[in-house]
């Protein structure tokens, strides 16, 4: 495709509100009589398997010679693109995937071809859903209001789109947010893939419910949602990926904006890991230790957790919570008051650690006061470092989350490299630094990698750890988690752990 005769354009519209300005990608040319003979197209994303879906538009994809081809960033699940500008008229489309390294239209990989048809002042909103192996792709013909009484009135704009497949379609209804569901107001009853017409209401802040068809259970309630100007927007309901025993999700779509908003009484969920090594100055630690919330007393949340091992996830509340750790019959306390927050619809994994510092009683800042060049005395600190798992399910690319629990004087932090078959340390694509007590997360394609993790100790580089990494469609989204080990043949291990169980 010759992309180079399109040139970038700042277009400056009213479109949804009156202030708003919106960047994009225009084909630019032709007269000034047909200036304003634009509409808009739109990308959302609720294939909860896929990784991030491209949309590419284009006047003929079987030649190169044509003036119009736009490939646009990718729209990762639940998420949506910006409003894009193109010129009135009729284009062929496709939805595609990153298979490699490159994201020009023609190294993507397709899972969706289709036309469509650019209307002056309206907006094209593509709807990819289901399975990334068979979508369902919907297209939505949305007229842009221009409505002065809306600024006059203080008034919003908004259609309900259901994008969950429950058969049994939804209610949904709506309260201020000073009010209950006894006071909502019955929106109305959508069948899935079903857009509303538009409705107007005073700008404030909301409330929105739903419920089965006919039914008075609320099933979710949103936190507060605030409409603040005279937009337009679309309250779309998909399917909830997270925790929480909702099923639902609601995202406020604007032009250029989305926001996710979960059940106001969702669940949450936690897991720990025991990290804490042996050591002579935890003498009644022999390598297991049972996790208290709010207190310690006869029933802990997670009971003789070992070392080097993830504890299956237990449901709480929302909420803050202190955690404590003790040794055995709680003669020893480990760590305590240490805060652990949950929100909504969260699922985090507590790494528990143990680190090594240096005593300075006068606080002059030397530990080696008698100068025979050892530390006088150490103490240890137990740590911990909460981390938010992924609630992802992309089979063609996994998160890994890698975490640095490696307590060392020699370096700070290590690389680590994910070498595929055609690549060296030196050349590979993937590779990222961790600090101590951090961690950091890379999106690996399905592939057989070689992974090493390398310190530098001065000017040498060090392996501390090398394996293989192989990533396919059952793959889970994966903790990476390094630690010393003083009975590996380097001296530290690295452990993979699903984020889900």
């Amino acid at each position: 495709m010759n992309t180079k005769k399109y040139i970038l354009c700042i277009k400056r519209i009213k479109f949804l509100m009156v202030t708003t300005v919106i960047l994009s990608l225009s084909a630019c040319g032709g007269s000034d009589s047909d200036s304003n003979a634009e509409g808009y197209v739109k990308l959302y994303n609720t294939t909860k398997n896929s990784p991030a879906i491209y949309l590419t538009i284009d006047e003929d994809f079987s030649t190169s010679d044509d003036d119009i081809e736009f490939t646009y960033n990718g729209v990762p699940y639940g998420s949506a693109s910006n409003a894009n500008i193109v010129d009135n008229g009729s284009y062929f489309y496709e939805l595609a995937w990153q298979d490699g390294d490159s994201t020009d239209s023609s190294d993507l990989t397709v899972v969706y071809t289709d036309s469509i048809k650019i209307n002056n002042d309206a907006i094209q909103l593509i709807v990819i859903g289901e399975d990334i192996l068979a979508p369902s792709v919907t297209t939505y013909d949305i007229d842009i209001i221009d409505d002065e009484d809306d600024d006059t009135y203080d008034r919003f704009n908004f259609r309900v789109l259901n994008m969950h497949d429950d058969s049994e379609g939804i209610d949904v209804y709506l309260s201020k947010a000073d009010e209950t569901f006894n006071e909502a107001n019955f929106i109305g009853s959508y069948s899935y893939q079903e857009l509303s017409v538009n409705q107007k209401f005073d700008q404030d802040d909301y409330i929105f419910y739903i419920t089965t068809p006919g039914s008075t259970e609320v099933l979710f309630q949103s936190n507060d949602i605030s409409f603040s100007y005279s937009s337009q927007y679309i309250i779309a309901i998909r399917e909830n990926n997270g925790v929480g025993s909702s099923p639902y999700m609601l995202d406020k779509m604007s032009n250029s904006l989305i926001e996710s908003f979960i059940d106001s009484d969702s669940e949450a969920k936690l897991n720990a890991y025991n990290a804490i090594g042996k050591h002579d100055l935890l003498a009644d630690y022999q390598g297991e230790f049972s996790l208290y919330l709010n207190g310690i007393d006869d029933s802990p949340e997670i009971e003789s957790l070992s070392l080097g091992v993830l504890s299956q996830p237990i449901e709480l509340a929302k909420g803050d919570y202190s955690v404590d750790l003790v040794v055995g019959d709680g003669n020893e306390v480990l760590l305590k008051n240490h805060l652990l927050s949950l929100g909504e619809n969260s699922h985090k994994t507590a790494f528990f650690y143990i680190d090594e510092v240096a005593v300075d009683d006068d606080g002059d800042g030397d530990v080696d006061e008698d100068g025979d060049g050892n530390i006088d005395e150490i103490q240890l600190d137990v740590h911990s470092l909460v981390v938010s798992n992924s609630s992802r399910t992309s089979i063609y690319d996994h998160e890994i989350k890698m975490v640095n629990l490696v307590d060392s004087t020699d370096f700070g932090a290590f690389t680590i490299y994910f070498v595929r078959s055609d690549e060296t340390i030196e050349s590979a694509f993937y590779k990222t630094a961790v600090s101590f007590a951090n961690s950091e997360l890379v999106y690996l394609k399905n592939n057989t990698y070689q992974v090493y993790v390398v310190a530098k100790d001065n000017s040498s580089e060090i392996i501390l750890n090398a394996f293989e990494l192989i990533l396919d469609e059952e793959s889970k989204e994966q903790f990476m988690v390094v630690e010393v080990d003083d009975t590996a043949p380097t001296g530290y291990k690295v452990s993979l752990f699903d984020q889900t169980i």
